[in-house]
């Protein structure tokens, strides 16, 4: 029995590793049009209607888009120095990141009227909400979770996969009590828990990817947005021209 155990073991630590790693996976429920000028930094679903957070210097904006046609039914250009980072709704707000200013925009969610603003230590990259704090990323491993008043940090959390920090955490959304993040350059979106930071799971999208047709580098996966009333989950990318509407297949 001996010359047949590495056999065996090789057999149990293979199994071992692919349930470890196994990566969930989705089906397309419908697909929208989305603005393929869209630089998506930050995406929203609140009340019925889909916000969006668009970057780059000299094109940053927000947004209430159109579902059925992709189009905006409202914008807001954002000062040419500014580049424009997550976005989060708070009550009857809009919070918009920026990515090296270190400032935060506070607008009326109906008039996207500025009411305030606020500082933050280091980059702003993406942000969600719990219901009690905002949270955002920052391009490291790192989430902090914010006061929505004040902003002051409350507490962090280092997110990593069997140990190993996840960096360049992009994208937030907060869905069924787990954080859902993009993750900078990466095919596939991390479930999180936000009480240890640890991966739940991986989701891969790399199908969408395909079928999204890109081919500028830049246009990377990035955008999640949960409409909570209908249990909708939609996401897109970076200049896409299509974004979807996905049901999260978990591997058994």
């Amino acid at each position: 029995m001996r010359r047949f155990r590495p056999i065996f073991l090789a057999l149990f630590f293979s199994a071992l590793l692919s349930r470890a790693f196994a990566q969930d996976t989705y089906r397309i429920v419908h697909t929208y049009p989305h603005d393929p000028e869209s630089f998506t930094q930050g995406l929203v679903f609140v009340d019925g209607h889909l916000y969006e957070s668009t970057g780059l210097n000299g094109r940053s904006s927000l947004r209430m888009d159109d579902l059925e046609t992709g189009h905006a039914l409202q914008k807001l250009d954002i000062d040419p120095k500014y580049f424009a980072e997550g976005l989060t709704n708070w009550g009857s707000t809009l919070v918009q990141l920026t990515w090296k200013a270190n400032t935060a925009f506070v607008y009326d969610r109906f008039s996207f009227r500025q009411l305030k603003t606020f500082h933050y230590d280091g980059e702003g990259w993406g942000l969600t909400q719990d219901g009690h704090s905002l949270i955002l990323s920052d391009g490291t491993a790192t989430l902090r979770f914010l006061n929505p008043e004040t902003f002051a940090v409350r507490r962090r959390i280092t997110v990593s996969d069997h140990g190993i920090p996840v960096k360049e955490l992009n994208e937030l959304e907060y869905i069924h009590g787990e954080i859902y993040a993009n993750i900078w350059f990466q095919k596939r979106i991390a479930r999180i828990s936000p009480a240890t930071g640890k991966v739940l799971s991986w989701i891969d999208l790399s199908g969408l990817v395909a079928d999204a047709g890109v081919t500028d580098e830049n246009a990377v996966l990035n955008g999640i947005a949960y409409d909570a009333q209908h249990d909708r989950l939609f996401v897109t990318g970076k200049l896409w021209p299509k974004l979807y509407e996905i049901k999260i297949v978990k591997q058994p």
